[in-house]
């Protein structure tokens, strides 16, 4: 039996974004996202919560303009050692699909009702996923998990 799965919960840096930080003698000024992912998000915001974590302090206002202002993604700060208690306090793991790429998310993708990693994630994630993507993060990642997760228990065909 498929689980009813109510939200999905999305780490940002290396999965929306390549993972890559662009600096200057003056700090982090870039990160880089991919195009397509917008559209997968369009699609499963119409049977699921959406929301994005991001651990990037220096990096924050970059991620809000992309995840909340532009794609509409509530955005929450939450460092690695605090995910444990935001998912506890926040979401039933039982209905939540979560995408991650690091190290320290890998307890938090198998906890999840369905754990998905990008295919360049750390390989502790990838151990840890119920789902690894095709695409690379930053390179559609996230619109390939939408699309899985919409066919897979949705039963909807895009």
């Amino acid at each position: 039996m498929k689980p009813s799965l109510t939200h999905f919960v999305f780490d940002v840096d290396g999965v929306f974004t390549t993972g890559q930080f662009l600096y200057t003698n003056e700090g982090k000024f870039a990160k880089v996202f991919g195009p397509h992912d917008a559209d997968g998000i369009k699609e499963i915001k119409k049977y699921m919560q959406i929301s994005a974590i991001s651990a990037d302090k220096r990096g924050f206002a970059i991620t809000k303009k992309r995840i909340q202002d532009d794609m509409g993604i509530p955005l929450e700060l939450i460092s690695e050692p605090e995910r444990e208690k935001y998912f506890s306090e926040k979401h039933d793991m039982s209905k939540t699909v979560y995408m991650a790429d690091g190290i320290h998310d890998a307890p938090l993708l198998r906890k999840a009702a369905y754990g998905i990693a990008p295919h360049n994630a750390y390989p502790t994630a990838i151990q840890a996923a119920d789902y690894v993507t095709n695409l690379r993060s930053g390179e559609g990642a996230v619109a390939e998990a939408c699309y899985h997760v919409l066919e897979k228990f949705f039963t909807i065909q895009l």
